[in-house]
């Protein structure tokens, strides 16, 4: 393998719901959201480099009530020394490492949704970074 992961966190939880109001209203209409996911990195040290995954809820129309939900996972990983060409790195960092940490944090995000009192919340349990990454290449 290219590379390894060498450690992996939460670095950053927010789940607010301003009020009872948006509860019931959002317990109802939780389909109204879409899921976003987001991949930065930085790079710490030589061949170390902390890829952070993203993930939150936005409405898809302006006029909801909003809830404030986001989960930053933060990977650290080591390249093999035999790694320097760029596209290959940018290929880990948006392909490889995501597609291996999606499950577990899904299963985190999901955990948060359900000990708050939404049973019915779905996301994906596999997400495409491939084709993701492919669709950012041709915009």
């Amino acid at each position: 393998m290219s590379y390894k992961i060498i450690g992996k966190y939460i670095k950053d939880l927010n789940f607010q719901i301003p009020n009872p109001k948006i509860f019931s209203i959002l317990s109802k209409s939780i389909s109204n959201y879409k899921i976003n996911i987001d991949i930065r990195s930085n790079q710490i040290r030589e061949k170390i480099i902390q890829v952070e995954t993203t993930l939150n809820l936005t409405p898809i129309k302006d006029d909801i009530e909003k809830i404030n939900t986001k989960i930053i996972y933060a990977t650290i990983i080591e390249l093999n020394d035999e790694i320097k060409d760029k596209k290959e790195i940018e290929k880990i960092i948006l392909i490889n490492v995501p597609s291996e940490i999606y499950p577990e944090l899904r299963k985190i995000f999901v955990f948060v949704f359900e000990n708050s009192g939404f049973k019915d919340i779905k996301i994906a349990n596999n997400v495409d970074f491939q084709k993701l990454y492919n669709l950012k290449k041709t915009q």
